[in-house]
């Protein structure tokens, strides 16, 4: 799909086709003058006083036009209320417009904001939630393919260097987003540790440093944690490690680690086989940092940063980790695997471990699909937020809702922590009950951060969605790429 931008008082290089104007709640029209001629104005305004169209966020009316010969559908999209509207909603409708269009056989889509709220940015923002929401994996589909939508979207501003610079830095980060998305959504014969590190090799062309960590380097390093999830597969694990560059001023970095396993059937705890095809996507925390180094070398963010990435599958066999077996962390500490479905924070104990002991970051974030818990404590709206760090987590909460990539903070502590101490190690990886399923998996990812400033984001439930979001198509989210990207510029960037 092709977005371009041109002056609003340019005529569009067709006028046939499909034509879209933003409305307000009440159905406000934008400050600027309606495009058409009193009798189509009146037409619409008409038509209107027949449909429960208002305005509101995420309306899309659509109508044809029999008195234009060259405009043959009109399509009006809700941008909610005039004095409260925010970029995250003018993105959203952009993307609720997308969705509407996917449907229809049109080439060229012209869109006249003007006058809409945040100027040529909230045109940039529009433009964004479309190129968003257009983003399908269709890649093995050889017949019935979805839908495509337009061909060309051509979006009036009032400066085109300022909004098309606007866009490129969204488009950019969007990029990173598509990757994650990509990523999430292979399917894990051709997804597993060996082909992400192939794929994180790739973005060396844009300036990041890759290194790739097999199991005898692991070995020696005295990963057992993470090493004890893969050793019933075939396939090697590895840990990813990724850097960007771009403040050579500082020494300051900022690291991301993400949870990486590429299948996960619970191991020798197997999982019940409803619905176990969806495990595939428990690499998503890797994705999502993968997909974040790739948007910040893309834009040329002036900030250090560190992508680490803990890769294994989990599988039976009969080599796998038994429950009851116990380990030894590059920490140095023990740990008691009680249940080996619980093995997203073994590789995430020693891939923290490692990156806080080698880099040494100012911050440490991790992401994981950690545990079915927090889905049934929050559903599928916010991500889980687990901190040691009270300003660290408030930040992240606080640009999770300016993007529209919300988080929900969880209380930790001793009283939690004490319930996985083991009788014969160090620590247990799963809690005694039930209960707080959830927390006492962030207690244990807190053993290995070691001081550092951290925060644990579990994005079990929104990594993946089982129906369209306005942003999104059903399946794989990309949650965590835009939200740690706005973190970045906004409280680390040079």
């Amino acid at each position: 799909m092709d977005i371009q931008f041109i002056k609003h008082t340019e005529n569009w290089s067709t006028e046939k086709g499909v034509l879209v104007r933003g409305m307000y709640e009440d159905r406000q029209f934008l400050d600027a003058v309606h495009p058409m001629n009193e009798k189509h104005k009146s037409y619409i305004e008409k038509t209107l006083e027949f449909s429960k169209f208002k305005g509101k966020k995420g309306e899309v009316f659509s109508l044809w036009c029999p008195y234009e010969e060259t405009v043959t559908q009109v399509f009006l999209v809700g941008l909610g209320k005039k004095e409260s509207v925010a970029l995250k909603d003018i993105e959203e409708a952009g993307g609720h417009l997308m969705a509407a269009l996917m449907s229809h056989k049109c080439e060229q889509v012209n869109i006249n904001l003007d006058g809409i709220a945040y100027g040529d940015e909230g045109v940039a923002c529009f433009a964004s939630g479309m190129d968003l929401r257009v983003w399908q994996f269709d890649k093995y589909k050889t017949k019935d393919k979805p839908d495509q939508g337009p061909q060309k979207i051509i979006l009036k501003s009032e400066d085109v260097d300022v909004v098309q610079k606007a866009f490129d830095r969204r488009h950019a980060v969007n990029l990173g987003n598509f990757l994650t998305r990509e990523v999430i959504s292979e399917p894990p014969n051709v997804l597993y540790p060996e082909s992400m590190a192939e794929i994180a090799k790739s973005l060396s062309t844009l300036g990041l440093e890759v290194e790739v960590l097999g199991e005898s380097e692991m070995k020696k390093l005295g990963m057992n944690a993470l090493l004890g999830v893969g050793q019933g597969s075939e396939k090697e694990s590895k840990l990813i490690v990724i850097q960007w560059k771009g403040n050579p001023n500082s020494d300051e970095k900022i690291a991301f680690v993400g949870k990486g396993v590429t299948f996960d059937t619970g191991g020798i705890s197997i999982k019940p086989s409803n619905n176990m095809e969806d495990m595939k996507y428990d690499m998503g925390g890797s994705g999502v940092v993968l997909g974040l180094m790739k948007a910040l070398a893309t834009r040329k963010a002036k900030v250090n940063v560190v992508g680490v990435m803990g890769m294994a599958e989990n599988m039976p066999s009969g080599s796998a980790q038994r429950p009851a077996d116990v380990v030894t962390s590059m920490s140095g500490q023990t740990i008691e695997v009680i249940n080996t479905d619980a093995e997203g924070r073994l590789v995430l104990a020693d891939a923290l471990w490692y990156t806080q002991d080698r880099f040494k970051p100012k911050a440490m974030i991790d992401l994981a699909t950690l545990t079915g818990a927090i889905v049934v404590a929050i559903g599928h709206e916010y991500a889980g937020l687990f901190s040691n760090n009270d300003q660290l987590a408030q930040q992240i909460t606080d640009v999770g809702c300016e993007v529209g990539e919300q988080v929900w903070r969880f209380p930790m502590g001793p009283q939690y922590d004490r319930d996985i101490n083991s009788d014969i190690a160090d620590v247990k990886n799963v809690g005694s009950g039930r209960g707080a399923g959830s927390i006492t998996a962030a207690q244990f990812l807190e053993r290995f951060v070691n001081k550092t400033p951290w925060v644990h984001l579990d994005i079990a439930g929104v990594a993946w969605e089982k129906k369209a979001k306005p942003l999104t198509g059903k399946g794989a989210t990309g949650f965590g790429v835009r939200l740690l990207d706005r973190f970045i510029e906004k409280y680390y960037e040079a």
